[in-house]
């Protein structure tokens, strides 16, 4: 005769990806306890034994988004022969994450954090500074195809960095909003074809105090 009444096994990975998937889809505001619970099957007292608090448990699943599972940006940029084919493939892998229709559309590092109370801002902080961080990632590519001479020296790179994470930042926008894959990837065909004009240098860079140029010699 089976025991009667013996607890379930607590599969604490399960069920941080349960909680990864319902702060992804509702955000971190719009995923109330009582859903974490039910969904995960346990009592508010047993998941703060397991996490902590609400604030740590979506740490973790943050971390479990950005882990090599999930991610598809470290791979592209540290895999990638050149520089221009690492921003490429970057923005193509993360699109199609973004419409992956297993998992909820967009970006939780972009989309989670939105509309916080100020008891709550930290969490917008702690996702911001993610942001900062794939954007000196996506800088340290660029520098590096500068020293591999996939880039002219000059470019500003820092510059060029915050305009593809931009472009990849309003996908998530629009996976969010329904768009097909099919758009996601017309968006970013066009987005490459400013590569060229981004790392053209100008003939006379304007600085500060510098007079207008005159039409004579």
């Amino acid at each position: 005769m089976s025991a009667r009444g013996r607890p379930r096994r607590f599969d604490r990975t399960a069920a941080l990806r349960v909680a990864m998937e319902l702060f992804w889809e509702h955000g971190y505001e719009g995923t109330s306890l009582s859903m974490l619970t039910d969904a995960i099957g346990i009592t508010s007292t047993s998941l703060y034994a397991a996490f902590g608090s609400k604030g740590e448990l979506f740490r973790e699943a943050v971390d479990l988004y950005n882990s090599a599972d999930w991610s598809p940006t470290d791979s592209a940029l540290e895999t990638s022969p050149t520089a221009r084919q690492a921003i490429e493939r970057m923005l193509r892998d993360n699109a199609d994450a973004y419409v992956d229709p297993h998992t909820p559309r967009g970006c939780m590092v972009v989309l989670a954090g939105l509309n916080l109370t100020s008891a709550n801002e930290y969490i917008g902080h702690r996702l911001a500074a993610l942001r900062r961080r794939d954007h000196d990632k996506v800088v340290a590519r660029l520098d590096r195809g500068v020293a591999e001479g996939d880039i002219p020296p000059g470019t500003d790179t820092a510059a060029m960095a915050s305009y593809y994470l931009t472009v990849l930042h309003g996908l998530s926008i629009q996976a969010r909003d329904g768009c097909s894959r099919e758009l996601a990837h017309t968006v970013i065909d066009r987005a490459m074809l400013t590569w060229d004009a981004l790392i053209r240098q100008p003939d006379h860079e304007v600085v500060a105090g510098d007079p207008p140029r005159s039409g004579g010699g």
